[in-house]
């Protein structure tokens, strides 16, 4: 069987790297951008940064902020209407994953009208033609939305995320500039840089891995493991190293896949409107302790790439343990909580359980799981 691997056409990282935004858009012979981003990053003038580039290069735009921390499939909807209005021809998003999520499905639909249904995206829909295109600006280290084939929709009305993959939807051009997230406050910082960490976890150990993957996984847990501290601390080389840790991650789970981690985050999202990172922080740890005996030796490199010392020395449970504890140490480290006690009611439970089962995600788990496992992992942390 063939394994593809599906990355943005152009990426720019670095210091100042939204400058190049304007040589791109010229470039391509663009004529309007349909900016999207969420109202709080235009509120503390994040946005502007970029926007300053367009005007000063006399490059026209529109802004669109119709957009919640976990999109819904009605910001999407008023979206794409309002993009039709706007006349642009490409996209900028500006954020987190709730904008570029946000600028993916309206990017699809505009191409592929006849998934104007927004739930008939989900899971790998039969588009037919490439988004918008979409240039991706990210103001957080940890989604990598801005190089994945992925996007996720809250379905509101039925306490539900819908993850849409869909290779059409990748950014064209991202921007990976740290100096977009250096406004970023400590617990959105630990939050997003701890996803990125469960991303490359996730990504390593998932059923869908080979050699290619784990290069940019094992790489990325290292980058992360040693700068996560640092971003919290806002110091420029953990701002810069994270927004390339994440980026790495990307590139990777993207292409292979994740796992029961973010099966069971995602509800989280949906019913409490829970950070997405800060589910996937508490929840990792755990699912790390079941997945272990599906791991072969993946574990002992996991630990190594964590800045465990001794590894080749130690039984298998000796580095499964440390790998776990070293992850536990880092979520601790941060400000992250040690359980879902302040988040999940008991009762529930049965509607999690089933909602991270039905997840696109849970199929990639490297362990074969039930609705029933899932219930007792969610028991095991309140």
């Amino acid at each position: 069987m063939a394994n593809r691997f599906v990355l943005n056409e152009t990426s720019y990282h670095g210091a100042g790297a939204i400058q190049e935004i304007s040589a791109e858009a010229k470039g391509r012979k663009f004529q309007k951008a349909f900016v999207c981003s969420d109202p709080d990053l235009i509120k503390f003038g994040v946005t502007n940064k970029v926007l300053d580039v367009l005007e000063k290069d006399g490059l026209k735009y529109e802004v669109y902020s119709n957009i919640k921390p976990n999109p819904t499939i009605e910001n999407v909807q008023a979206g794409v209407d309002a993009y039709k209005k706007s006349g642009a021809d490409y996209l900028i998003a500006i954020g987190g994953g709730s904008s570029m999520d946000t600028a993916k499905a309206i990017g699809i639909i505009i191409n592929n009208p006849q998934f104007a249904d927004v739930v008939s995206l989900e899971g790998v829909a039969p588009t037919t033609e490439k988004s918008v295109p979409i240039f991706a600006v990210p103001t957080t280290a940890g989604t990598a939305a801005e190089v994945t084939i992925n996007y996720v929709i809250t379905d509101a009305a039925n306490n539900r995320k819908m993850v849409c993959v869909d290779p059409k939807d990748i950014p064209v051009v991202a921007f990976v500039d740290p100096d977009m997230m250096s406004s970023m406050p400590k617990g959105l910082t630990a939050a997003t840089g701890m996803d990125a960490l469960t991303h490359a976890i996730e990504g390593y150990i998932t059923a869908g891995a080979w050699e290619l993957s784990d290069m940019f996984h094992l790489k990325a847990i290292e980058i992360i493991a040693r700068s996560l501290r640092g971003a919290v601390d806002n110091t420029p080389q953990g701002r810069e190293d994270m927004a390339l840790g994440q980026y790495v991650a990307g590139m990777g789970f993207s292409n292979v896949g994740l796992g029961i981690v973010h099966s069971m985050a995602h509800p989280l999202g949906a019913l409490y409107d829970t950070p997405h990172g800060v589910a996937n922080a508490i929840i990792l740890p755990t699912v790390m302790e079941y997945n272990a005996e599906a791991t072969g030796e993946k574990y002992r490199e996991i630990a190594r790439a964590m800045g465990v010392e001794g590894v080749d020395s130690m039984s298998q449970e000796e580095y499964r343990k440390a790998a776990i504890d070293a992850v536990k140490r880092l979520s601790q480290d941060v400000g992250i909580p040690a359980d879902l006690k302040e988040i999940v009611k008991r009762e529930d439970i049965p509607f999690l359980a089933q909602s991270a089962y039905d997840d696109a995600c849970r199929p990639g788990n490297p362990k074969e799981t039930s609705v029933e496992d899932i219930a007792r992992l969610y028991e095991s942390l309140i």
